[in-house]
């Protein structure tokens, strides 16, 4: 990771997680449980979690993204807002899975993640299904879960990495070259096709 200094973010769930790195040291980090209101809020955390440590725009050299998989709005907030700011600031935004970053430093576990209806995203290894709650993880997976939904597995469950800080981590440590940060959907939006038909042009 060098000694980058790395801005991470997250809206991919009821909160704003915000968290900014040097050298992989942790110089401010907060996280703050809301249902709603994530767009007006999210930007007010950045400036205050830099300001805490001291920073200004101009000294970040690298923007990290949760990607999700989570709420479809939160995910566009947080992914918008850094592609944005990487433009403006001349940097690279990299996204980082929630997967990936709620497991960050911890051997042997899966990660459960909340999915509509009362079910859980359950990813390992790059792999991701989406299953009942109440369930042990799949056969050959670890025995150990963490992450958000991680009580509703039938499984032993152990605390998550921080989620902002580690996706700061795993962003600045990211090689080159490196998509643009996009979400993560397991599965289609609900959406219904639209029940009336498409208009029909006459020819003249």
């Amino acid at each position: 990771m060098s000694d980058r200094t790395v801005l991470g973010f997250d809206t991919s769930g009821p909160h704003c997680a915000c968290a900014v790195l040097r050298g992989g040291a942790v110089l401010a980090e907060t996280f703050e449980p809301m249902q709603r209101g994530q767009a007006e809020r999210l930007m007010p955390l950045v400036e205050d979690v830099l300001r805490i440590a001291g920073l200004s725009w101009t000294d970040l050299d690298r923007i990290g993204v949760g990607t999700g998989p989570g709420n479809f709005t939160g995910l566009r907030i947080a992914i918008s807002a850094a592609r944005g700011l990487a433009l403006g600031l001349d940097v690279r935004a990299v996204g980082v899975g929630s997967v990936v970053a709620y497991s960050d430093g911890l051997d042997d576990v899966c990660v459960a993640l909340p999915a509509p209806r009362h079910r859980i995203h359950l990813g390992w290894g790059g792999r991701l299904v989406t299953r009942d709650a109440n369930l042990p993880p799949p056969e050959g997976w670890p025995g150990r879960v963490t992450g958000p939904a991680a009580a509703m597995v039938a499984a032993p469950s152990v605390a998550p990495a921080p989620l902002a800080a580690s996706i700061a981590r795993l962003a600045g440590g990211a090689s080159e070259p490196v998509p643009p940060p996009a979400p993560i959907y397991p599965q289609p939006a609900d959406a219904a096709p639209p029940a009336d038909p498409p208009p029909v042009i006459l020819p003249h």
